[in-house]
């Protein structure tokens, strides 16, 4: 284990041992912590009192963040050349069919999301081994299969993301950058954790929410209150 620089030991020193902080806390202090020199992601851990194993369990969605990612998110339009002027005016990164699908099936896949409709998902169906284990295959749960492309390709841009619970139970999304303010990755924390507790499968017995921590990259966790989630 490498040893910590003088930066990280003073960020350490700025985390109380035990303490869960309110998520407006927390929110000011990743940014006093991260001793990284690029900007660095704001990561959001949730562990969810759920069974991943049992479908009646499982937990996924979309959110569309307030202040988006912060990220370039780039984007593959598959679709019809009917709707491929709809999708580049959108702002769409790639826009084709038949050729992307062909670059994918040689191994490309340098690309963040898919978007595509109901109509060619028969073509797109032979590229789960390429696009599956990177968790880019289009679900219309997630709106990335849909007929509004133009629509779908703005939502993502501006800031929709996905999520889906992991086999421990635990939701990891990165929801903003460093350079953000304060208040802004707050909005942000807050819309994905109150997007979590309305997919509170029926199922799920005792606690939902377990533990709630804020990081960057590379940077320590801060525990949250998740009462204070609530709170303005």
């Amino acid at each position: 284990m490498s040893k910590l620089t003088k930066n990280q030991k003073l960020a350490l020193g700025k985390i109380e041992a035990g303490k869960a902080y309110t998520l407006k806390e927390a929110s000011e202090l990743v940014k006093e912590i991260t001793t990284s020199k690029f900007d660095a992601s704001v990561d959001v851990d949730v562990r969810l009192g759920v069974d991943p194993r049992k479908a009646n369990q499982m937990v996924r969605g979309v959110v569309s963040l307030p202040h988006g990612t912060g990220k370039q998110v780039r984007v593959l339009a598959l679709c019809t050349p009917d709707k491929e002027a709809e999708a580049t005016a959108a702002g769409a990164d790639y826009v084709g069919l038949d050729e992307y699908i062909d670059k994918i099936k040689g191994g490309w896949t340098d690309i963040d999301v898919i978007i595509t409709m109901s109509s060619i998902m028969g073509k797109i169906g032979a590229l789960g081994r390429v696009l599956g284990p990177r968790g880019l295959m289009p679900n219309p749960k997630s709106g990335t299969v849909t007929n509004e492309i133009g629509n779908a390709v703005k939502e993502v841009k501006q800031g929709k993301i996905n999520f889906k619970v992991d086999k421990s139970g635990i939701v990891h999304t990165s929801i903003g950058k460093v350079s953000f303010n304060a208040d802004q990755i707050r909005d942000n924390a807050k819309e994905f954790i109150s997007t979590l507790l309305k997919l509170k499968p029926s199922a799920a017995k005792g606690t939902y929410i377990k533990s709630i921590y804020l990081s960057s990259t590379m940077s320590a966790g801060i525990k949250i209150d998740p009462k204070s989630v609530e709170e303005n």
